[in-house]
């Protein structure tokens, strides 16, 4: 493994490789990047695989009236849950936001916007934000609120709902290890939402807990190749909360 040392701003130019993709910190992998009013992708499923230090480097740098698509909200005061105290993020793209007491109480508030999604669809939104999809249909959510205010037709006898792609300005994403060109490999579950955001957004951020040259990945173990990276960060200890701890009673 080798230390993430590259100067701020120009990484590449640090080292003489324009391949290097590293930064010497978040703040500095956001710097130039961030505005107010984007729309921002943050990959993760709960607490599990969501880049730490890039969202609280986002909470650090002030950006507001974001628009934040993510599975979750976080929790009430780690992951984008940070952003939902300091009244970063304006509108949510959501599908389960059930354990951030801070989010229910903005949204029936009237504090915050939301566009609910059904998981699988909002994961294939993503897919299709990055695949260049403009929309698709699906089954899901027809006849519900969900199908509100939206396209529908019968294929074949079957009613489905037309959803459209989402793409954002940034992507934020959570991986295992990097090589130094941007090659990802994602650990386990932490996989999860991470690829789809990382491609469906314009400027992709990756945070990594190993970074390694390039050429020691194996091109087959490649989970999200480096074209879709545009910046590294190194976090080598990230906190990993645990979302629900359950045991077994009597030691049994």
């Amino acid at each position: 493994m080798v230390e993430a040392t590259a100067a701020a701003g120009d990484p590449a130019a640090a080292k003489g490789n324009p391949r290097d993709k590293v930064f010497p910190s978040a703040q500095a992998a956001l710097e130039g990047i961030v505005a107010d009013g984007q729309t921002l992708a943050v990959g993760g499923f709960g607490l599990c695989g969501i880049p730490e230090a890039l969202i609280a480097a986002l909470r650090d740098s002030g950006v507001k009236d974001l628009t934040a698509i993510s599975n979750n909200a976080g929790v009430d005061g780690f992951g984008l849950g940070q952003l939902l105290e300091t009244r970063q993020i304006k509108k949510m793209i959501s599908s389960y936001v059930g354990e951030n007491k801070e989010f229910e109480r903005q949204f029936l508030g009237g504090e915050l916007e939301l566009e609910f999604n059904p998981q699988g669809t909002l994961a294939e939104r993503l897919r299709a934000g990055g695949a260049g999809i403009p929309a698709f249909f699906t089954a899901t959510g027809y006849g519900t609120v969900v199908a509100e205010g939206k396209e529908t037709r019968e294929f074949d006898g079957k009613h489905y709902v037309m959803e459209t792609a989402l793409t954002a300005d940034v992507s934020l994403v959570k991986a295992w290890r990097a090589d130094r060109s941007g090659n990802l490999v994602f650990r386990k579950t932490a996989r999860n939402f991470n690829p789809a955001c990382a491609m469906a957004g314009k400027i992709c951020v990756a945070e990594v807990e190993e970074i390694v040259e390039i050429g020691d990945i194996d091109p087959d173990a490649v989970h999200l190749p480096g074209i879709f990276v545009d910046r590294i960060v190194h976090n080598p200890d990230p906190e990993k909360r645990i979302e629900q701890r359950t045991v077994r009673e009597g030691g049994k």
